[in-house]
C-alpha cells in the first residue's frame, strides 16, 4: 500500500480563492457548526483567512495533498484549568473523500498538538450522522467518551453529538 503524500502548512493567501470553492458545498456544511456559512464565498474564506492571523487560541493548517489545498484541519486550544487540551476540527473538499487524507491529517495534527504544543488531550464533537468522521477518529486511536443527546439543533432538526477523545501517551 502506498503512503498517502498528505501534509500540513500554514495559511496563505493564495489558498481563498480553492477553499470557497471546495467548502461550498452543502454536504460539507451538514457536517459543521453553522458559522461555517452556506453558501460559503470568497468574502467568507477571505474573512476566515483574516481572523486566522489574528487569533491567538486557535491554530489551523491547509491539508496539502500532492501540492493542492484540498481541506482545513485545525485546534482550538482550551484556557484556566483546560489549557493542555484542545478542540479538533477538520474538513476535507468532496473531491477527496474516501482516500485517506483526513485520517493521515488528523495522525499528523495530532502529533503537532502533544510534541510542538504540550497538550495532552484532544478531542472532537462529532454529529450523530458522520459516521466517516468517527471512522478518522477511530483510525488516529480516538476513544467515544460519551453522547450527548440531542445536544446539537442542525437543518431543523435535534441531533446526538458522539464525543471523541485521545489522550497522550
Amino acid at each position: 500500500m502506498q503512503a498517502v503524500k498528505v501534509h500540513l502548512r500554514k495559511l496563505r493567501k493564495t489558498d481563498v480563492k480553492p477553499m470557497a470553492q471546495l467548502a461550498n458545498n452543502k454536504k460539507i456544511w451538514d457536517n459543521v457548526r453553522d458559522a461555517f456559512g452556506h453558501p460559503y464565498t470568497e468574502k467568507n474564506a477571505q474573512e476566515f483567512f483574516e481572523h486566522q492571523a489574528q487569533s491567538d487560541t486557535e491554530v489551523v493548517f491547509v491539508i496539502d495533498y500532492e501540492g493542492e489545498f484540498c481541506g482545513l484541519c485545525g485546534l482550538i486550544r482550551q484556557k484556566d484549568i483546560y489549557r493542555k487540551s484542545a478542540e479538533i476540527g477538520y474538513w476535507v473538499g468532496e473531491p477527496y473523500w474516501g482516500q485517506g487524507l483526513a485520517t493521515k491529517a488528523i495522525s499528523l495534527l495530532v502529533s503537532h498538538a502533544f510534541e510542538q504544543l504540550g497538550l495532552v488531550r484532544v478531542y472532537a464533537g462529532v454529529f450523530e450522522y458522520n459516521l466517516g468522521s468517527m471512522r478518522v477518529l477511530e483510525k488516529n486511536g480516538f476513544l467515544r467518551e460519551g453522547i450527548s443527546k440531542k445536544a446539537i439543533f442542525k437543518n431543523g432538526e435535534f441531533w446526538d453529538e458522539y464525543r471523541y477523545g485521545l489522550v497522550k501517551a
